[in-house]
């Protein structure tokens, strides 16, 4: 396991890992160009059957949004990642999975046009966030919390903008925004605006217009003008 090799002190071929990374996250650019178009990285449970709720809520989401446009981003595995590329394809838009190797093999699910495997969790998750127009995130559990925090925690340090991140499901997430009301910001580790930054719902429509309405600011945004040397 390469983040294993990477994280061992004792393993300090430093020139080999600097490469195997440099080279990863090339691969990840490349399938990013690939793509082309906007996209919407996908989250959720691997462990749900196809009659989940979680299952048949991602399928339709991800269909809806196929079908205005975005290609469909997520880890590439079973479950609420099935789903999500299944519905993708169904709304004939890209259907696009970025796995990670891991103990327990995940092979990749059967709905995907685009497919790489990747070594490094860093390298995987800097390529959600550089592909996507925003996140959409069902139950699920350590790994999908893990890409939620991440998130947020780039918005809130304005590394990127306009970057809307949906809680699908108000019933699984409504304790944690809970505990996020009444610790976070109650303590002062947050602030009120804060809160803005997650979207929680239980309807399709609702989700589907939140992730349109970021595109459409993201979209809207002037690049900065490059700055000019003083002439000499």
């Amino acid at each position: 396991m390469e983040d294993r090799r990477v994280l061992d002190r004792r393993d300090g071929d430093l020139a080999e890992h600097v490469a195997r990374i440099a080279s990863e996250f090339r691969d990840g650019f490349e399938a990013v160009e690939r793509i082309g178009g906007p996209a919407v990285s996908i989250f959720g449970s691997a462990r749900v059957a196809e009659d989940h709720p979680a299952y048949v809520e991602a399928q339709g989401v991800a269909r809806r949004l196929a079908e205005a446009g975005f290609a469909i981003v997520t880890g590439g595995g079973p479950g609420v990642m099935e789903a999500a590329n299944r519905g993708a394809r169904e709304g004939g838009g890209l259907s696009v999975g970025f796995n990670i190797e891991l103990p327990h093999e995940q092979h990749s699910n059967p709905y995907l046009d685009i497919d790489v495997t990747f070594s490094h969790f860093y390298a995987r998750k800097t390529m959600f966030v550089k592909v996507a127009e925003g996140f959409v995130v069902f139950p699920g559990g350590f790994g999908t919390v893990d890409e939620l925090f991440e998130a947020l925690t780039l918005i809130q340090t304005g590394k990127v903008f306009h970057f809307p991140v949906v809680l699908y499901d108000t019933d699984y997430w409504g304790e944690l925004m809970g505990w996020i009301k009444g610790e976070l910001l109650a303590d002062g580790m947050i602030s009120p605006n804060d809160l803005d930054l997650l979207f929680v719902t239980d309807d399709l429509d609702e989700a589907i217009e939140r992730v349109r309405h970021g595109y459409k600011q993201r979209s809207s945004e002037t690049p900065a003008a490059p700055v000019k040397a003083d002439a000499q």
